[in-house]
């Protein structure tokens, strides 16, 4: 019983986060540039993720890249939820 209650706690942070990803993706222009599955101005988010797979210091680096406007439109925007955008974009498929 505890841990099926353990399970269900955990999946509903998962989707909480989900949903939070989301709306820094909107509130934020991403999806102004960017699309889950289709080349817009910027890369798809799959095929960033793609690139990134296995590299496990990329969300770091595409942090970075966001938050200093190198090699990306500069976003302002707390470290969370730039967290949360570019875990969104890393998790695409």
């Amino acid at each position: 019983m505890r841990i099926a209650l353990l399970a269900m706690a955990a999946a509903g942070a998962l989707v909480a986060g989900a949903v939070q990803a989301q709306d820094v993706l909107k509130t934020k222009g991403c999806l102004g540039c960017h699309e889950m599955d289709k080349k817009k101005v910027g890369p798809a988010f799959k095929d960033v993720a793609a690139k990134y797979k296995g590299n496990k210091d990329a969300e770091a680096m595409l942090v970075s890249k966001i938050k200093e406007g190198k090699g990306h439109a500069k976003i302002a925007a707390s470290d969370d939820e730039l967290k949360a955008a570019v875990g969104a974009a890393l998790s695409a498929k």
